[in-house]
């Protein structure tokens, strides 16, 4: 066929491409059958809406069809894999046999960690916080009865990574967001292991080639990409490679290669993954893995029905990913669960061990936006290898236990002290502990618990630094009045609460019993109604009461369950556990805990993701970058 010149292009299941208004009249017509191959299609061409996105926080939504993208219509126009004219099939992009050492990955950037959309920026050194972390205490009550013990005081640990993207105008002009990433940041290594089973062809494919187009675009020169592709097997489209404009259009090109077909190996695209990782000569600073599947692993797990176990991903992840008995995580796996038909509990599993999240991805047109979203939080990491210390300070205070979610937590055995591997923290991201301590009658007018302390490591300077919080103390009145619960306090004791009822009605839900599961919801919202911060219209207990409503409602039926409860509810237990964003859904709702853990940096990536129409003003300025990896004419 002819060069689109301009004309959004449509790929069929059956690898043909076509012009969109050309094959959309023919399919108007009643026509379903390729006019190539005779093959019938199951997925045919179709406008889709555009949704605009609300106002306020970036919402995870459907953004229009690949046809209807700028970035995507750049994809097309690269050039395409060789075709044997004679034989009719796809020449891969890759010939060459894989080394069986992947050292051969691309020296490392020496120029700063900038972005390269900053050079020449001055006052780029100025956005430099002078201090990177943020820690903040609060006791359950400020003031307690001298002559009273308490076997179970709650004593809340608040940190917040600094800020180090410039605030863009709340207007959110989409001309802004090329400031986005204007400020000194670590490079990344990125693998993505992508799914390109039969069962992703059509639709799934062109929106998952458009996705990564829009990684591709947003990576900076030092950042480095490698792609792994997997179906029956897995393989290596190109090392690991910086995102110069070489580097980018080799990238596409391989991105833009791929074909559908064959089974679901996700344990050896994993491997193959952490391969890329383990045998590199060079390492930047941020490393993690991109996992995307849409389908059961039919490789790794044979016949897996309703009575066989769930496989053990740590038994077959590498070390490097899992982290072996080392405390700590090595390189976090961000598992994106595609449609109603994948593993939802294999790709939760793969990711809670690895210390990554899990997102269930239930619109294909929301791809683009979750990888954004993703993206949007590894390109801003400002602390690594966090380690939070609770050290108590009256002689008979004792630490009981420490609530972190999935974090590796540890208390001494004599109670004198407690630890929290928190590792990488993203720019503006928060993370809220609660420390249950034993707090003795008192003779004087105070008692000091606790005092905290962080040690991090930089990773642009790669130095360590400490940071101590100020003791924690409570007064200790003869008579106390009314004791005044702190609302943060509360408002975090929700959110466990509300994980807990969520993994224990997970659990019920998976033994048959989903009245039971919706029960133990439903009495947990009513058990939240009647807290300090519920009572106060707390904006996150608001949002975790839509929450439980929403999944109580995906428990619905056995089918509904099947088709999107479960892949629901365990990402919203992903993002609890590690208090960060993840894609639930195609949720729409502004109080959604969707947004509850987005960053800025998060919100920007969206928000750029967003602009990416075609017809967008600022979406032609956004792709100039790649317009300019295409070959030019002789």
């Amino acid at each position: 066929m002819k060069q689109g010149g301009g004309h959004a292009i449509f790929t069929a299941e059956c690898s043909h491409s076509f012009h969109f208004h050309c094959i959309t009249s023919n399919v108007k017509h009643g026509n379903q059958i390729c006019p190539v191959c005779r093959a019938k299609w199951k997925e045919i061409p179709v406008q889709g809406p555009t949704l605009d996105p609300p106002p306020g926080r970036a919402v995870i939504g459907p953004v229009g069809w690949p046809q209807n993208d700028a970035v995507m219509t750049v994809v097309r126009r690269l050039p395409s894999p060789r075709r044997d004219l004679n034989r009719r099939h796809v020449v891969p992009l890759c010939q060459t046999p894989e080394p069986g050492i992947f050292d051969d990955d691309e020296s490392l950037g020496d120029q700063p960690a900038f972005s390269e959309r900053n050079t020449g920026n001055k006052d780029a050194a100025d956005n430099i916080p002078s201090r990177t972390l943020e820690i903040k205490t609060y006791p359950e009550v400020s003031a307690a009865p001298r002559s009273n013990a308490y076997d179970d005081f709650t004593v809340l640990v608040h940190l917040k990574a600094a800020a180090t993207i410039k605030r863009q105008n709340p207007s959110r002009n989409h001309a802004s967001l090329q400031q986005l990433c204007q400020t000194p940041r670590a490079p990344v290594d990125l693998v993505t292991v992508l799914d390109i089973s039969g069962s992703m062809a059509g639709t799934k494919l062109a929106l998952l080639k458009r996705a990564m187009g829009f990684v591709i675009q947003n990576l900076g020169s030092n950042d480095r990409l490698s792609v792994i592709a997997f179906s029956s097997t897995a393989r290596r489209l190109f090392p690991l490679c910086r995102m110069t404009d070489a580097g980018r259009q080799q990238a596409l090109q391989a991105v833009n290669s791929l074909v559908a077909n064959g089974g679901t190996n996700i344990a050896e695209g994993l491997r193959k993954g952490a391969k890329v990782m383990e045998d590199r000569r060079g390492k930047n600073p941020v490393s993690s893995i991109i996992l995307l599947s849409d389908g059961q692993d039919t490789y790794t797990v044979s016949g897996s029905g309703a009575n066989q176990p769930q496989p053990n991903y740590q038994l077959l992840l590498p070390v490097s990913i899992h982290g072996g008995d080392n405390a700590g995580f090595q390189i976090p796996v961000h598992a994106f669960g595609f449609g109603a038909d994948h593993d939802a509990c294999s790709m939760h599993s793969i990711s809670e061990t690895s210390g990554g999240t899990f997102s269930f991805i239930e619109t294909e047109a929301v791809i683009q936006d979750a990888f954004a979203q993703c993206i949007g939080g590894l390109l801003s990491v400002v602390v690594q290898e966090l380690q939070v210390s609770v050290e108590c300070l009256n002689q008979n205070v004792r630490v009981r236990s420490l609530k972190a979610g999935s974090y590796p937590s540890r208390v001494m055995a004599d109670g004198r002290a407690g630890y929290v591997d928190v590792g990488d923290l993203y720019a503006d991201e928060e993370r809220d502990f609660l420390v249950s301590v034993r707090v003795p009658a008192e003779s004087g007018n105070k008692t000091s618990l606790l005092k905290v302390k962080c040690v991090y490591k930089d990773p642009i300077t790669k130095e360590l630094a400490t940071l101590e919080s100020q003791e924690v103390r409570i007064e200790r009145p003869e008579i106390a009045g009314q004791a005044v619960v702190s609302v943060e306090v509360d408002r975090q004791r929700n959110r466990l609460q509300a994980a807990e009822a969520m993994a224990q009605a997970r659990a019920v839900a998976e033994q048959g019993d989903l009245a039971g599961a919706v029960s133990i919801l439903g009495n947990c919202q009513k058990v939240l109604s009647e807290t300090v911060s519920a009572k106060s219209r707390d904006r996150l207990c608001v949002a975790l009461d839509a929450e439980l409503k929403e999944m109580q409602e995906r428990m619905a039926s056995r089918h509904v369950y099947e088709a999107s409860g479960r892949a629901y509810i365990l990402s919203g237990l992903s993002s609890h556990s590690w208090q960060r964003a993840t894609a639930r859904g195609d949720s729409t709702d502004g109080s959604s805990l969707v947004q509850a853990y987005q960053t800025p940096s998060m919100v920007e990536m969206l928000t750029r993701s967003q602009a990416m129409l075609l017809g967008s003003p600022s979406a032609q300025r956004l792709v100039q970058p790649l317009l300019s990896l295409q070959p030019r004419p002789r």
